[in-house]
């Protein structure tokens, strides 16, 4: 561990910092999670729109929806927007207005916090299980409207009082996939006993981040969880700054050296919201230029950007062991990248405003580079991207596949990378664009819609050991 001092001790931050598990290592968490793939029975099988059960294509209200008319539907939409070179254009849209919860239960032993992962399946992992968090439940699965089992562990979050809550925030989903979806992402910490399934299992935030620098095996919904955690803390430091993860955790908690203040910030998104517009209107999914709907998917017309597809489901530990649902097939991998530059003697991110089709305040702030549903080989019209594309090996300080949230998403990764600048590249950025340090993402974490689940999946991977 560094030599480093903590004032005010911060439990975030220790376990953060710890690594050592008396209950299970690292490593063997790895094992744990191929066992736990052998105990599970998945069987997931691509179907004709006709076989889905419950589920069905309303032509009268040109939509893919549920027969309790809960869960989501797929709905088609008109897209305006005087933001960018395509200023309006058509497409499918996953409509979920229901806010669900994105649990961790966390337990002080010993001194140390450790945060309570379950082994989940989802019909669109990549790999089958990974770690999610305590609780992933959208409103209609943990009011059964599926007639299934409650979600384990739903009633501490339900009756959880405001000291027993550590983290409450309400974050967007994707916003090029989702219209306007948030869930509310919790983090509660619990002092007596509990009965720990085999499904679920203790780590650290040190061992969790140590896991996320590994492909696939840390789903979307606790990275977003532990995105909001913030590491804002008193810190003396004996070494010099030549540590990535040391300087990840200067920036963590410098407010002195950032290139723009606080209100610089503000003035710069709310500028850019005013001055770009985004108009939504609804269209039949059988009429949405340039799309049709197939027996087996509803594709774009040049075989571009993802599919909706239809899927058989079985897995042997869910709350409904058998089920039939809609996914969301991508075309190409993607890649989402931070650039990450020294200024002022402090790392700052270099993060994008970006517009999406079903974000919820027109713009929120994402990596340098994302570019999820396109073939990113052939656009040289990104900023940035050519910076990502060749960068060194000694400039790459994080480079792993990081799967979509599997509940909607059918095995989609994407590339996600940290990349470190040197000197000689610019300062001086297009306007949609500003350099911002660790600790004020994490400030802007704390409010919603500011900062997009792209961004946040590539901060949970900042690790500090």
């Amino acid at each position: 561990m560094m030599n480093y001092k903590t004032i005010n001790e911060n439990k975030f931050l220790k376990s953060a910092l710890t690594e050592e598990n008396p209950f299970i290592t690292t490593s063997k968490v790895m094992e744990w999670l191929k066992y736990r793939n052998e105990a599970i029975n998945v069987e997931v099988t691509k179907i004709p729109f006709k076989k889905l059960n419950h589920w069905f294509l309303d032509k009268t209200n040109g939509m893919l929806k549920h027969s309790s008319g809960k869960f989501f539907t797929i709905e088609g939409i008109n897209v305006k927007t005087n933001w960018g070179a395509v200023k309006e254009w058509e497409q499918p849209i996953i409509n979920q207005p229901e806010i669900g919860y994105l649990g961790i239960i966390t337990k002080e032993i010993n001194g140390i916090l450790y945060f309570l992962l379950q082994a989940k399946v989802e019909p669109g992992n990549v790999n089958n299980v990974q770690l999610s968090p305590t609780l992933q439940a959208t409103k209609s699965n943990y009011t059964q409207v599926h007639q299934g089992n409650k979600p384990r562990y739903l009633e501490y979050f339900q009756n959880a009082t405001r000291d027993e809550i550590i983290l409450d925030q309400l974050q967007s989903e994707q916003g090029a996939r989702f219209l306007k979806k948030r869930n509310r992402n919790i983090i509660i910490k619990i002092d007596g006993d509990i009965d720990v399934h085999e499904d679920f299992i203790w780590l650290t935030l040190g061992q969790i981040k140590k896991l996320i620098q590994k492909d696939n095996l840390v789903n979307m919904d606790t990275r977003t969880v532990i995105s909001g955690i913030s590491f804002e803390h008193s810190i003396t430091v004996k070494e010099k700054l030549d540590n990535f993860e040391l300087g990840m955790l200067l920036s963590a908690n410098n407010k002195t050296n950032s290139k723009h203040t606080y209100d610089d910030v503000i003035k710069w998104i709310t500028d850019l919201k005013c001055r770009y517009e985004l108009t939504i209107e609804s269209r039949s999914i059988f009429n949405i230029k340039k799309w049709e709907v197939t027996p087996f998917d509803i594709r774009h017309n040049e075989d571009k950007y993802f599919r909706v597809i239809a899927a058989q489901v079985e897995i042997s530990n869910r709350e409904v062991k058998t089920w039939s649902q809609p996914l969301i097939e991508p075309l190409q991998e993607g890649i989402i990248a931070f650039i990450v530059k020294k200024i002022n003697g402090i790392y700052h991110f270099l993060v994008q405003a970006k517009l999406e089709s079903g974000n919820f305040d027109i713009i929120e702030m994402a990596p340098t580079v994302q570019c999820i549903t396109g073939s990113y080989d052939s656009d040289n019209s990104l900023p940035f991207l050519d910076d990502v594309l060749n960068a060194k090996e000694d400039q790459i300080r994080f480079n792993t596949l990081q799967s979509e949230e599997g509940g909607r998403f059918f095995r989609e990764q994407n590339r996600s990378m940290i990349i470190e600048a040197d000197d000689s590249f610019p300062t001086i950025i297009p306007e949609n664009y500003i350099w911002l340090t660790l600790n004020q993402l994490n400030y802007f974490l704390k409010f919603n819609n500011y900062l997009n689940i792209q961004a946040r999946s590539l901060i949970s991977a900042i690790k500090f050991i």
